[in-house]
């Protein structure tokens, strides 16, 4: 599988832990979700309903060399945000024929199928299905 840099990065950072190690590693990306930038209100992004907690995505792709990923989730939703953030950590400022190009069941790569149940993983295919929806648009 082809993926950017700092997304093969992370995927094999979760290849290289096993079982309740790979939960630490997604709570840990949990942690590391920015807040968002002063200027944009969770109420001017759009919502991941497929997630099973609520989560809102911004996809500003004015500069189709530089899109920026932003993502909001509530801090009690830590599976939710560790998702979140590892797309934010491996998508962001790549160019949108970049992130178009990532496989849409990257996520499998993780190896989180045993640790989090099937609906989650799907949120996860929803944010990035999402975010390459508005990329094409």
């Amino acid at each position: 599988m082809s993926l950017p840099a700092a997304l093969a990065e992370i995927v094999e950072d979760f290849a290289a832990v096993d079982g309740q190690d790979k939960l630490q590693l997604l709570l840990e990306f949990s942690r590391e979700l920015p807040p968002l930038p002063a200027e944009l209100e969770e109420a001017a992004m759009e919502p991941v309903p497929e997630c099973q907690s609520p989560l809102f995505l911004s996809v500003d792709a004015s500069d189709r060399a530089n899109v920026a990923l932003h993502f909001s989730a509530p801090p009690e939703a830590p599976t939710t945000r560790g998702f979140a953030s590892i797309l934010q950590q491996g998508l962001d400022g790549l160019s949108a024929e970049e992130i178009l190009a990532v496989p849409d069941d990257f996520y499998s790569a993780l190896g989180l199928a045993d640790a989090v149940s099937p609906l989650r993983l799907r949120g996860m295919s929803a944010m990035l299905a999402r975010i390459k929806r508005r990329l094409r648009a």
